[in-house]
């Protein structure tokens, strides 16, 4: 982590090595993640961890809401321009009365939340029955607290990242994975040996031990860059005000995107009772647990180190800077994104199986259907990590209203959409297609308005890089296919072993194929990619003579 503490040094950061070390550490957490999610369903199976899954919606709909979402992103703009104007000490009595003000508010909602779990759980999971309904709303009052942790460590990981601090807030959430899954799984363990619903109260507190974790280690290289963290009530001010203005409609935005949340898991929640539907809810959650993985480790990562450059940018009056800034993003991104989208289609159920079909509680079925939701996230994998990059960029451009418009579209359109394709008969897996039609049209619509707000983004550059990604996917899908064909298709007959031997093989070789095709087409991001390698390997050589 010392690398990535580094960064901060005085003068323009190093953005390639910035992304690189936020992408390991979100990589780190994502995998744990997945760790947690298969360890879970492992023991639980996916009808009784549907209900822990509908239980901790609420509590990650209000850290998505309040916390990651709209009071990371305000807070970041308005003290990166602190630091850009005014200078350190201005953004930190900024950050004692935003922090101050973030512990008052959300204390009182966690209580709020407590109190009223079981009216919360009837909006977002209106299809539980009996004592389905009442274990999920005593869980989402277990988890509560969460919120009020998860909140002020997303402050502090905002002050870190403008002082160009970013490995150890990127590994902050693999802390909550750790503590979620050993915390989670003694005490459930002790409440319950069998692994029963009883035990899901053990992966309710585990939750709370994660989110103290992902708050506490990030408290050292905090006070390492300067800031001495205390109470300040005088809420009267402007950068109080600036960060409130910010966060108003970033907090509508993101109310829109858990509205779909809310609506996708009520669908899937009248799902359960479908013949064949029993485990709706833990298979989308299975594929978008996947999905998370390159949304993670590419977009949130060159997002994470994109909106605090972007916002100083701006705040120096350096747009055409900002829009080189922001074009090269958004085509990283999508050189990183849709190979994995491909990789995810073509490879669904053998990865699905891999790494989720162990013990009694896990069937083959689940398996399949779960890989069926995987395909379908899979189409707008690029579009969310694109708006990943692009949403930020409205703030940091003072055109706040602009992402919560576009948000209020994507609430109709999703409805819409879950309405008619599980009238249509398609289950999870229309749910899940609905999900990457509504990130794809918000995606374009951000894009187009976007270009009309700066005038231009480059877009000829773009559709060039696009067109020579596309003919290096299409290596990458055949490679799949042929693979398939040589030893995949034989799949029931390995062991587990064999299996892992040859879905790495096969990913291995498909990632290779893309690469010497982007090489030979000589797609700029590809060299980029080899010349951060090149660097990183003199250094280390450098660093060992």
């Amino acid at each position: 982590m010392a690398e990535a503490e580094s960064t901060q040094i005085a003068g323009r950061p190093r953005t390639g090595r910035a992304t690189a070390i936020v992408s390991v550490a979100v990589m780190c957490s994502r995998v744990l993640g997945l760790i947690r999610e298969v360890a879970f369903t492992a023991l639980f199976g996916t009808r009784d961890l549907s209900i822990f899954i509908a239980s901790f919606r609420i509590p990650n709909l209000l850290r998505d809401l309040f916390a990651e979402g709209a009071l990371s992103t305000a807070f970041i703009t308005v003290f990166s321009r602190k630091i850009a104007k005014e200078g350190d000490a201005s953004a930190w009595r900024l950050a004692h009365k935003i922090g101050t003000l973030t512990f008052v508010v959300m204390g009182i909602i966690t209580l709020l939340g407590i109190y009223f779990a079981p009216n919360l759980v009837s909006l977002v999971a209106d299809g539980f029955e009996g004592q389905d309904a009442v274990l999920t709303a005593q869980l989402t009052a277990t988890m509560f607290p969460f919120i009020l942790m998860v909140s002020v460590a997303a402050q502090v990981m905002g002050m870190l990242n403008a002082k160009h601090v970013f490995g150890w807030p990127a590994m902050a959430s693999s802390f909550f994975n750790i503590g979620s899954i050993v915390g989670g799984l003694t005490i459930g363990w002790f409440i319950d040996r069998g692994f029963g619903q009883r035990a899901l109260f053990g992966l309710a507190y585990g939750t709370l031990i994660g989110g103290f974790l992902q708050l506490a280690v990030q408290i050292p290289p905090l006070l390492r860059a300067g800031y001495r963290p205390r109470l300040d009530f005088r809420f009267r001010d402007p950068g109080v005000f600036e960060v409130l203005k910010i966060m108003a409609p970033a907090v509508i935005s993101a109310a829109a995107v858990q509205v779909n949340v809310m609506v996708n898991t009520s669908f899937a929640a009248d799902l359960r009772y479908v013949p064949g539907q029993e485990g709706a809810i833990a298979w989308l959650n299975n594929a978008f647990r996947l999905m998370q993985l390159p949304l993670g480790i590419f977009g949130v990562a060159i997002a994470t180190v994109s909106l605090p450059l972007l916002s100083k940018n701006i705040a120096l009056g350096n747009r055409d800077d900002f829009r080189a800034n922001l074009a090269k993003g958004i085509r990283l991104v999508f050189f990183l994104t849709i190979p994995s989208s491909v990789g995810l289609w073509m490879l669904g159920e053998p990865i699905m199986s891999v790494i989720y079909q162990h013990g009694s509680k896990v069937t083959h079925h689940d398996v399949v259907q779960s890989a069926h939701a995987l395909r379908y996230y899979a189409l707008g994998l690029t579009a969310y990590a694109g708006m990943k990059v692009l949403a930020p960029a409205f703030y940091a451009l003072d055109r706040r209203k602009t992402p919560m418009m576009v948000s209020f579209f994507s609430i109709a359109l999703n409805y819409g959409l879950n309405a008619y394709f599980v009238r249509l008969g398609w289950g999870h897996q229309g749910l899940a297609m609905s999900t990457g039609c509504v990130a794809l049209t918000n995606f374009a619509l951000l894009y187009w308005l976007m270009r009309r707000e700066i005038g231009q983004l480059d877009t000829r550059r773009l559709i060039i890089s696009l067109v020579k990604i596309f003919l290096a996917a299409d290596a990458m899908a055949l490679v799949c296919l042929g693979c398939d064909w040589l030893f995949l298709s034989k799949w029931d007959k390995m062991g587990f072993l064999l299996q892992a031997l040859a879905l790495g093989l096969t990913i291995t070789l498909a990632i290779a194929a893309f690469a010497a095709v982007a090489r030979a087409l000589k797609l700029r991001e590809m060299q980029d990619v080899i010349d951060a390698v090149n660097r990183k390997l003199s250094r280390n050589r450098s660093t060992s003579n």
